[in-house]
């Protein structure tokens, strides 16, 4: 069973974390005072940088994508270039036998262009092994042991790309649950940060307050201080 990638505890995108994860870095610095008070100190600060700077250094899943399409359109090439050493073969082969008769339906290539990878895989090394066991039978249209090795070689090519698409599928699946893990333990992180942050500020400084708080959007903080102002005008009368 593939395994599911975790959870992500975040409703921001891995690019606004890291902005929001700097921003508070760099205000924690300002207030480092404060914040030493409540036993959150310079080396946790760093430790907390350095966890951000590796949350930054990781693959998107962009470049992922890009990865896996490149070992894609690589391993179709091979696929089309394995089709081609089956065709040239059966081109020989249909000059001997009717495409009817047993000798010429043991090759199994009937559905070449409608086969999934694995069957076509199978099919171009069935081709060779049928070949090779009919080869006295068909030297005359011109199959020997270069045509053969040609299927085969098309056949090592073709199986070399697929397994390495498929490593980048593994790659990709590997990578996202990587990132989720690195930006939960970030903003978890950051979520200590902030709360101490407000704490220090609830009753001195309401614009610094402010600045630790967590916002899902953009829209969101200026919902939440519109909703201040208006309060602060109500207050006011």
């Amino acid at each position: 069973m593939k395994k599911q990638p975790g959870h992500r505890q975040h409703n921001v995108s891995d690019a606004d974390l890291y902005v929001q994860c700097m921003t508070a870095i760099r205000n924690a610095h300002r207030d480092i005072e404060f914040f030493t008070q409540y036993g959150y100190g310079p080396d946790r600060l760093k430790g907390f940088m350095s966890s951000c700077q590796q949350f930054h250094d990781l693959p998107d899943d962009d470049e992922m994508v890009g990865e896996q399409m490149i070992g894609t359109e690589k391993k179709n090439l091979a696929a089309e270039k394995l089709k081609t050493a089956i065709r040239s073969l059966m081109t020989r082969v249909a000059m001997k036998y009717h495409d009817r008769t047993g000798r010429y339906r043991k090759f199994g290539t009937a559905k070449l262009g409608d086969m999934s990878d694995p069957q076509l895989l199978f099919c171009g090394r069935r081709v060779a092994r049928v070949a090779r066991q009919q080869i006295d039978f068909l030297a005359d249209v011109g199959v020997n042991e270069n045509i053969i090795q040609r299927v085969l070689d098309a056949c090592a090519e073709f199986e070399n790309a697929l397994n390495i698409q498929q490593d980048k599928l593994h790659d990709r699946d590997i990578a996202v649950e990587r990132r989720v893990m690195q930006g939960n333990k970030i903003y978890q992180e950051l979520v200590v940060l902030c709360d101490i942050g407000k704490d220090i500020w609830a009753e001195r400084d309401p614009v610094k307050y402010e600045q630790y708080c967590l916002y899902e959007s953009n829209a969101d903080q200026k919902r939440a201080r519109k909703a201040r102002e208006a309060q602060g005008r109500a207050n006011q009368v």
